[in-house]
């Protein structure tokens, strides 16, 4: 008998294997530059496997898409501890979402740089995961309102409003502690992993900023013009 036939890889697998690799190029390619011989080559199979398995490379960018939004918003949702106070609950969901996109740059660079830019249906799609993590957010937001005892005195507008603002800055600062550049290095300065913030610091860097304000708001102070 000749030499046993290798095992063939499960097309779950297989097509897991094959948004690795495109997760990879796509972010240090970019969507336009990225090929399709690339993504095969690095994920061990060739392209005619790719196109059999995600027919297009705009299926596949969606299908890169869909995946790694998934995720950000499974771990930032695992991330929070239900039973704890509000701030801590805040705190407990960025710190997830700082760890996740720490450890996934190249997934976020997908989500953040990539998909943004490339017009529909890709930049829906990003926009749809967004909305879910604001609507996220707000219920925090409003359950902190409540805690303090001031929700009546926020109107639901205000609460979304505040939702937006933070998650903006959350992705402002995930940019700031994980952009490389094309070799690999920071982007902003950050002269090794040691020096690069950690999860947990960015996170209270934004809570730091952002707690402060909403703890004057809850207690009844707003800023107006002079004063």
């Amino acid at each position: 008998m000749g030499a046993a036939k290798s095992k063939r890889v499960p097309r779950p697998v297989r097509e897991q294997q094959m948004l690795d690799a495109a997760v990879r190029t796509f972010a240090r390619r970019g969507y336009r530059a990225a090929s399709m011989d690339e993504i095969a080559e690095g994920a061990g199979v060739s392209k005619p496997l790719v196109y059999l398995y995600l027919n297009s490379k705009e299926e596949l960018f969606s299908a890169v898409i869909r995946r790694e939004s998934a995720a950000l918003v499974a771990a930032v949702t695992a991330a929070v501890e239900p039973d704890a106070a509000a701030d801590r609950q805040l705190w407990s969901g960025l710190k997830g979402f700082f760890a996740h996109t720490a450890e996934h740059p190249d997934g976020w660079a997908v989500l953040h740089q990539q998909a943004r830019t490339q017009g529909e249906p890709f930049a829906v799609e990003v926009a749809a995961m967004r909305a879910e993590i604001v609507r996220f957010v707000t219920v925090l937001i409003g359950a902190a309102a409540k805690e303090a005892g001031c929700d009546g005195e926020l109107a639901d507008r205000e609460v979304a409003g505040l939702a937006h603002a933070l998650v903006g800055a959350a992705e402002s600062l995930a940019e700031w502690a994980n952009a490389r550049t094309a070799d690999g290095t920071s982007a902003f300065g950050f002269s090794g992993e040691r020096e690069r913030p950690t999860a947990k610091d960015t996170a209270a860097t934004l809570m730091n900023f952002v707690w402060a304000g909403l703890g004057r708001l809850m207690a009844g102070e707003r800023w107006a013009p002079g004063g």
